[in-house]
This record gives structure tokens, sequence and C-alpha cells, in this order.
């Protein structure tokens, strides 16, 4: 394959989902949502704000029960794992029994209520958001995005950023959990500031 404009690019087929041959980085996150019969998390890395007011979306399908419980009830909650976490992330990944029941797995997870909406966060989690289902947007493929707005939002202590805090210090304290499509992940602990033009503003 001839290289474009000189570079060593390589030109993936189009006509097949490209994402399985780049690694691309994501949070990690578990979307929890009421059941007929208690409550169920999901782990989603198709995660992402939603313009810098206090909305957030995560991608979902049809397929799933995460889709069909938050378009019942309204509502769904967001717990952002860490690295400690990863274990209990994928379990939460598991098949699900026969019957009406959640999946066996989830029995395995320490969970705490949400305050504003029917929902239960998973503990050991630095960011956990209560929101309310804000619109569906079918059709991308066989997939969909689930916009929320955050109606409340809590952070553990120790990931707040705090002015008398330097933000590195922060972060190798507190490190994150990052997702990297297909199937790894990386813990986030050394950062450096981003180097931002003068004047720069969003």
């Amino acid at each position: 394959m001839e290289p474009i404009s000189g570079l060593p690019l390589v030109s993936l087929d189009i006509q097949a989902p490209i994402w399985e041959h780049v690694f691309t980085v994501a949070p990690l996150v578990l979307v929890g949502t009421e059941e007929e019969e208690g409550y169920d998390f999901a782990p989603k890395h198709m995660v992402t704000p939603l313009g810098w007011d206090n909305y957030v979306g995560f991608v979902c399908t049809p397929r799933h029960r995460t889709y069909h419980n938050a378009k019942r009830t309204g509502v769904f909650t967001m717990t952002y794992v860490r690295p400690s976490q990863v274990l209990l992330a994928s379990l939460a990944a598991s098949e699900r029994s026969d019957g009406p029941g959640a999946k066996p797995a989830l029995q395995m997870l320490s969970t705490f209520p949400a305050e504003v909406v029917a929902g239960q966060f998973v503990e050991d989690g630095y960011l956990f958001l209560e929101c309310e289902l804000d619109r569906v947007v079918d059709d991308f493929g066989v997939n969909s995005l689930l916009c929320g707005r955050i109606v409340a939002a809590h952070v553990h202590e120790e990931a707040l950023r705090i002015s008398e805090a330097d933000d590195a210090e922060r972060l190798f304290a507190a490190p994150l959990l990052a997702y990297l499509h297909p199937g790894r992940y990386a813990t986030l602990a050394e950062t450096h500031a981003f180097p931002f033009p003068a004047r720069f503003s969003r």
C-alpha cells in the first residue's frame, strides 16, 4: 500500500467498524439502573460530558437491559471507577442468570443509595452522578446515545480539585483509571499540565 502524503499511514476499511484497529482512551463508568426487581450495573466506556453544562451521555444498545431500564424509569446513576475496581467492573459485565433476577456477580459489589434519584452507586468510585434522562438518540448503527441531566453529583474528597493543592500531586495520590479500547486499561498517576497558548479560553 502506498503511504498517504508520504506518511506511514494505513487506510482502514470503513465498511466495518474501525475501532478494533487502534487504541483509544476513555473513562470506565458503571451505569446503574433500576430493574423491576433490584438494580443493575453495566460498565460503559463510551461516556462523555455533553457540553460545559451539567449534561452527560453514554452509548448503549437497545439489546441491553440498561437502555430499557433508563427509558422506563427516566433516571440512571454513574460511578466513575478507580483502578482498584477493575475486577469488579469486569464482574458487572458478566452474563445474567435465567429469570428476572440480577446478574449473580452483582451480589459481590458493595453499594450505597443515591440521594435524589432512585438508584445505587458502587462504593470506592471517585465520581458519582445522579442523572435524569433528558433524551435518547437512536440509530447510530445498532447503538443509541442516552443523554442525562445531572441532578446531583458527589466526588470523593481525595479526588476533589481544590485551589490549595497541586493538580499533579492530587492525581498522583488518587490515580484515575483509563480504559484503552479494545480490552486494556491503564492507571493514570503521572500527569503534566497542558501547554495552552496565552489568553486561551474555551
